[in-house]
């Protein structure tokens, strides 16, 4: 697994970027991993992409959210969980023919445009954000594994955002892929790819998965795709092998008029520090409460829900 010659050179070297020490490559060897993909509306999608370089990948009529979570247990800036929400979307200045990216992913520069990208350490989120130009963000998250269903939830600021509930099923189906994310940075595009290999059990449209979305303001743009409730398909990797290549590629972002500064800039990275400490964990209670007094389609915001307040929803729970 890897990236040619390149990651085979980097292999026991060593490489420090804003303080952060690494050990090269950048990899993970034993990793627990879900994933989930759930179709939505191709124009509210569309809207959500940054400048006018990505195009929204369509399947058929719709599109694709892609919500995938990696519990990073043996890294060399220690544990922590990844909680990526984005969008399938392709490369370019017009839109890509329906479903073909999905099999020509390097014609088509196919990959995920990262919404949102979430992590349990401060020092993760320095990285991400520095060095890759991802959005990543400290917040409050875990990575719950029983015998029958893997979850994991992100909170912010005291609120929900997001919750994924998988079914766990048998991992019988061997892996191997390469993806690439796409991410928007001090106004530019950032393009970053990473090769996976496991063994993966699979799930299509499973009736057991859920996805809830919160309160919070980071969840607000999600509940305006027309998310359909039930995943076309979810997955459970036990022990993901990732390598995270360290070549990345940059674009300016365009626009038809002079664009606003861009949401985030350097300031967002100079002052974080290189602590690996986790905040509180997310609070399962309420959202367990939200899943039992909501239906599927309010859970992710396609039906509007009841007007409860935090402490009723907490009552709903006891």
């Amino acid at each position: 697994m890897g990236f040619g010659r390149r990651a085979t050179w980097l292999e026991g070297r060593y490489a420090n970027v804003d303080g952060i020490p690494f050990r090269m490559p950048v990899i993970t060897r034993s990793s627990p991993s879900l994933f989930a993909a759930f179709s939505v509306d191709a124009r509210a999608a569309q809207a959500m992409l940054p400048g006018q370089e990505l195009q929204i990948c369509r399947v058929w009529e719709r599109a694709l959210l892609i919500v995938a979570v990696v519990n990073y247990i043996d890294t060399t800036i220690g544990r922590y969980v990844e909680y990526c929400i984005g969008l399938m979307c392709t490369h370019g200045r017009r839109p890509a023919p329906r479903a073909l990216p999905l099999v020509l992913q390097r014609a088509f520069g196919t990959g995920v445009y990262i919404y949102d990208l979430p992590v349990s350490s401060e020092i993760s989120a320095k990285g991400g954000l520095g060095i890759w130009g991802m959005p990543k963000r400290q917040a409050n998250l875990d990575f719950v594994v029983t015998d029958t269903t893997v979850s994991s939830q992100y909170d912010l600021d005291g609120q929900l955002v997001a919750r994924i509930d998988i079914p766990r099923p048998r991992p019988i189906f061997p892996t191997a892929m390469r993806g690439a994310g796409y991410g928007s940075f001090r106004g530019l595009l950032t393009k970053s790819y990473i090769a996976l290999k496991g063994r993966t059990g699979l799930s299509l449209r499973p009736s057991a998965a859920s996805l809830l979305l919160g309160d919070h303001p980071r969840a607000n743009p999600l509940k305006t795709l027309d998310i359909e409730p039930r995943p076309l398909a979810t997955g459970f990797i036990p022990r993901l092998e990732g390598l995270l290549d360290d070549h990345i590629e940059t674009w300016f972002l365009t626009a038809d008029a002079p664009p606003p500064l861009a949401a985030n800039n350097m300031r967002d990275v100079v002052d974080l520090s290189l602590s690996q400490d986790w905040l509180a964990p997310p609070d399962r209670q309420a959202s367990d409460a939200m899943l039992r007094i909501y239906s599927p389609d309010q859970h992710v915001g396609r039906v509007p829900r009841p007007a409860f307040s935090p402490r009723s929803i907490k009552a709903h729970a006891e």
